[in-house]
């Protein structure tokens, strides 16, 4: 759940762990790239299949368009059962389900 956000970032919490997503002012022009060096995306135990399934069908909803749809849910291998999700500014993140 978002907890704060100001110009350059926001910072987001769920029971004792939180993620701070922040822009500094060195930052280079041009948008972030995935496939570039650097973090390429995060990837979070979601819970059951059929929670993984909720978060997918909302995500639109946020912003968020579910990325490989044609192997999707097993884009990660065929026992691998999660969602990738990426943002418009290009951040993706892969919401992993429970063995």
């Amino acid at each position: 759940m978002r907890e704060d956000s100001w110009p350059s970032g926001e910072s987001w919490r769920l029971g004792e762990a939180y993620v701070v997503l922040e822009a500094g002012p060195d930052v280079l022009p041009g948008g972030h790239e995935r496939r570039r060096p650097g973090v390429n995306h995060l990837a979070f135990h979601a819970g059951t299949r059929e929670q993984v399934d909720e978060i997918v069908a909302a995500a639109g909803g946020h912003g968020w368009s579910l990325l490989f749809a044609d192997r999707h849910p097993f884009a990660g291998g065929r026992l691998h059962y999660a969602a990738y999700l990426e943002d418009a500014a290009g951040f993706e993140v892969e919401l992993v389900a429970d063995a």
